[in-house]
This record gives structure tokens, sequence and C-alpha cells, in this order.
């Protein structure tokens, strides 16, 4: 580990003890489920571990606002697409509430093996799947190359074929 490396955890140590409480708090405000509260602000302070650069802040608070209001909105956003789903299968497919239920597992699943992945593959993942962005806007986005938008694509793609051999897996052996 480089002497660069240790000042930024060491900064971002200090960072975390000094506001984490503070963010928490300012996320309740928008949240009511402690969890996920806690899930947001650890969540803000891996992306700041993973931002390489990162300096002395004039002003810690407003930049831990910014990428929690991010987080916040890409949670919404996952949960409205989510719901649309649910609504659009229900119309289009007429499906009993097993399927629902089943597909709704699927999901749960799914989500599952993405909060795995590191918050930046993660983050592409989503952006690329779910906002449509195109590989230069999500590298654009997030302030990485469009190599590495391409890699963690492949990652995260590999993530849901496992998923996806997996489910065929257990509907085998359920059927």
């Amino acid at each position: 580990m480089s002497g660069a490396d240790v000042s930024h955890r060491n900064h971002l140590d200090g960072l975390f003890r000094s506001h984490y409480h503070w963010l928490c708090t300012y996320l309740r405000r928008h949240l009511h489920d402690a969890a996920s509260v806690e899930d947001i602000a650890a969540e803000t302070f891996v992306q700041l571990l993973e931002a390489t650069g990162l300096t002395a802040l004039r002003e810690p608070r407003a930049l831990l606002t910014t990428i929690a209001q991010r987080l916040l909105y890409q949670r919404w956003r996952r949960a409205d697409l989510e719901r649309q789903h649910r609504q659009q299968i229900d119309v289009e497919y007429a499906t009993s509430p097993e399927d629902i239920a089943q597909l709704t597992q699927t999901l749960s699943r799914l989500d599952r093996s993405l909060q795995r992945l590191p918050g930046k593959v993660r983050s592409t993942f989503l952006l690329a799947r779910i906002d449509g962005l195109t590989y230069p806007q999500i590298a654009a986005e997030l302030g990485i190359s469009q190599r590495s938008v391409s890699v963690y694509m492949t990652r995260s793609q590999a993530l849901c074929d496992r998923h996806s051999a997996n489910q065929l897996l257990q509907d085998k052996r359920s059927a």
C-alpha cells in the first residue's frame, strides 16, 4: 500500500468518524427504514474510498450529501422501475399471484447478487441497463474511462449469466 493510499484511508477514516452519524440523520428525513439509511450512508463512504485523488475537502458535508442523494435517487428509480414492471407484467401477462411472487423472488435474488459487486461496477450496470446510458455517458457520469465501463459491464454480465444459469437449475429442480 502506497503512502498516498494510507493517507487517503486516514483522511476518510476521519471523515467517517466526523460525519457518519450526521449523514444518517440527514438520510432519515428521506427514508424511514434504518437499514436503508445505514446502507446508503455506508455506500456513500465506499464511493469516497474508491475515489482517487481526493484531497482535503473544505465542505465535506456538501460532497457527502451529493453522493448520498445520488444513491437515494438510484434507489427510488429502481423501486419505481420494479413497480412499473410488476404492473406491466400483471396487465400484459395476467399472471397469477404465484407467478408474481416467483418473479419478485427472482428480482430479489438478482438484486442481492448485484449488491455483491463493487460500487462502480454495480453503478455502471444500473446506468447502462436501467437508465439506458451509453458507455461514454457512463464514463463521464462516474469519472472513469470507457475501457473501465466495458470491463465493468463484462463483469456484471458474467454475474447475470451465472444468475440465469442458477435460475434454470432451480426451475428444473422444482419441475
